[in-house]
């Protein structure tokens, strides 16, 4: 499996670029080809493997990887019906749209239909929401509260009843009025 290709551009076509890493050059799907400029770039890559077919699919970044890989787990939603969502650069609209359950944002795509869209908000509502944040909040919350002597037990049992929006500080004062009940 790949993480990225780093190589310079060479062709650009109408569904895909070409780059050219140590003298190979690699056929790369990509939502929109004629936002990558002939230079070197890097590029995240998704290697799809079938029985017929060996394709690559490209980011320009982490996170549009890792939400195709997601849009692609859900069930009648194949890599080249997701990767034409990324045409827009707009990781943050394809997310507001399943979070508010925004059907014929989704069905404007080709190839998604009623059925599929509803079944993207279905497998997806509330997994895209930035966890990163939040987990790395709840480590930081966990270990201060560990380094006052509470137990992680404890800890878990109230850690569901904090908002993760606000400040260290303010979620620390949060969970010990919880854990001093």
């Amino acid at each position: 499996m790949y993480e990225y290709i780093k190589g310079k551009i060479t062709e650009i076509e109408a569904n895909y670029i070409v780059i050219d890493n140590n003298g190979i050059g690699y056929i790369v799907y990509v939502a929109s080809p004629y936002s990558y400029k002939e230079e070197e770039t890097k590029v995240y890559i998704y290697q799809y493997v079938k029985e017929d077919e060996l394709s690559l699919y490209g980011f320009k970044t982490k996170e549009e990887k890792d939400l195709f890989l997601k849009l692609i787990g859900v069930k009648g939603l194949g890599c080249k019906m997701a990767l034409p969502m990324f045409a827009t650069n707009s990781n943050t609209n394809i997310i507001d749209a399943i979070e508010k359950e925004d059907v014929t944002y989704l069905k404007k795509f080709p190839k998604i239909g009623d059925k599929v869209a509803r079944q993207i908000i279905l497998d997806l509502k509330g997994k895209l929401v930035s966890n990163n944040t939040n987990t790395v909040n709840n480590t930081e919350l966990i270990e201060a509260l560990k380094a006052l002597g509470y137990k992680v037990n404890d800890i878990n049992k109230i850690l569901s009843k904090i908002d993760s929006s606000k400040t260290l500080e303010n979620q620390i004062k949060d969970a010990l009025k919880l854990l001093l009940k």
